[in-house]
């Protein structure tokens, strides 16, 4: 079998595709409200947050002061520390697979990206609810019952406020890179199976 076939070109270009997920944010949260008519948010990168707009992130944290909502500090998340480093951990992985050029070895790579991006998607829905629930019940708007966590994904109502919660670039380009290691595994296994 020859080593630089279809497949070992899909799961090169899977690997090194991850590369510009340091880049790109990869969620994004924005608040819609009359007071704020282009909305107010925040990018999440693998490593650090970013208002959408100058102050936005301190903007936010004034809101969430009135109704009682932790700040938002992006130095608190350690997944920030680390994430990079599964990242770099993943395209290291990518390129031994690709070489490998075997179903197997393929397959395990992209077994790995859907449990950690599983993981990472959990996560982010347990940091959404602290955050949303978690209130000071000395807040200046304290209103029983209520609580703000964002969406996951999509809209939500929260006051006078819609939150929109989605996915940014850096998703996008998971799931591309997924897709193409799919298509080198499936291309793996057509080439393994024409040489038996």
């Amino acid at each position: 079998m020859k080593k630089f076939n279809r497949s070992f070109w899909f799961m090169l270009s899977a690997s090194l595709l991850l590369v510009l997920v340091f880049f790109f944010p990869i969620w994004k949260i924005i608040l819609q409200a009359p007071q704020y008519p282009n909305g107010i948010g925040f990018y999440i990168w693998i490593d650090h947050m970013s208002g959408i707009t100058p102050n936005a992130l301190e903007n936010i944290n004034l809101l969430n002061h009135y109704v009682g909502m932790e700040k938002i500090i992006p130095e608190s998340f350690p997944e920030l520390t680390y994430f990079p480093f599964v990242i770099g951990g993943l395209i290291l992985l990518g390129l031994i697979a690709s070489w490998m050029n075997k179903p197997k070895a393929i397959l395990t790579w992209i077994l790995i990206v859907v449990v950690l991006g599983g993981l990472g998607i959990y996560d982010f829905y347990q940091w959404e609810y602290v955050y949303g629930h978690n209130l000071n019940p000395m807040a200046p708007i304290s209103i029983p019952g209520m609580s703000y966590q964002p969406p996951l994904i999509g809209t939500k109502k929260l006051l006078n406020f819609t939150a929109i919660s989605m996915p940014a670039t850096g998703t996008i380009i998971f799931v591309v890179s997924t897709v193409l290691a799919m298509l080198a595994w499936f291309f793996s296994k057509k080439d393994k199976k024409s040489l038996t």
